[in-house]
């Protein structure tokens, strides 16, 4: 992936807006998110091995809680590059319905 200086978001296709966007990200920000990632995957394993091997249920509550606020960090992570990025960028460029999308998903997280 090559380094990127500006957002590179856009809508790639005849197919709807929502199925086709795509965000072209540097490879930092791929590097971290995708790390982040996987530090998420290993607890979720980690939390079916605690299953399998008859964990007391708190202990298993409170690393279930622990994956979710890492989950939650990853979304502030990327949602606060798309709002940096693409957000800023298609508002410069007179795309207001981008602020649309926007409330409709900070929507949806809330719920």
């Amino acid at each position: 992936m090559e380094e990127q200086k500006k957002c590179c978001c856009h809508h790639g296709g005849e197919i709807s807006d929502v199925e086709a966007r795509v965000r072209t990200r540097t490879d930092e920000e791929y590097k971290k998110l995708l790390n982040r990632l996987n530090r998420i995957e290993g607890q979720i394993r980690g939390v079916k091995s605690m299953l399998e091997n008859d964990a007391y249920c708190t202990d298993i509550v409170l690393q279930v809680s622990a994956i979710n606020a890492a989950l939650n960090s990853f979304n502030r992570q990327l949602l606060a590059e798309h709002i940096r990025t693409c957000v800023a960028d298609d508002i410069r460029n007179g795309k207001d319905d981008t602020i649309e999308d926007l409330v409709n998903t900070v929507t949806r997280l809330m719920k």
